[in-house]
Order: C-alpha cells, then structure tokens, then sequence
C-alpha cells in the first residue's frame, strides 16, 4: 500500500502520493456541500503504472467519506469505473 497523503484547502481537496518530494499520484475533489465530494480528476505518473495507485487513491477516498459521512459523486471516468466494478464501495456513491 502507498502511503497516501490527504490534503484540502476550503471546499477543496487531494488524495496525493509523494515518492522523495516529486508528486507522482493525485486524485482531486471539490466538496460543494459538507456530506458531497465530487472526484474530478484521477492522475498516476508512469513511473507508478501497474502498481493499482489509481484505485488506491480512490479506495483513500472512500475511507475518507465513511468516516466523515460523504456521499461522493465520481466525475472522472476513472473513479468512475473503479467505484462501479467495486461493489463493496458503492455505499459511498451519491444516489
């Protein structure tokens, strides 16, 4: 597991993974409404491909909205499509 660290600022936020300072993995959302994360945009330097960073920032930020109660609403297609094929995740989905 890569060690993922959460940032935000205001309504604002990232789910990043740092390797010696270069930032080589983000996942951004913007909270439009203290219980509603909207994941907009998913990235993975290729240095990290093939190790399941992608989904791991999307599984950091399912954690995130079942502790704080968010119902997430996944605008990038590739949270997307991680959320759909992971059933057990669909709990935080925004219906």
């Amino acid at each position: 597991m890569m060690d993922i660290q959460h940032i935000h600022t205001g309504n604002k936020g990232a789910f990043i993974v740092k390797i010696d300072g270069e930032r080589l993995a983000e996942m951004t959302y913007t909270k439009p409404a203290e219980n509603h994360m909207i994941i907009d945009h998913t990235e993975v330097d290729d240095k990290l491909r093939g190790q399941n960073v992608g989904q791991q920032l999307v599984h950091a930020a399912v954690e995130f909205a079942r502790e704080n109660n968010i119902k997430i609403t996944p605008l990038c297609p590739f949270a997307h499509a991680v959320l759909k094929k992971k059933t057990e995740w669909q709990d935080v989905l925004r219906k």
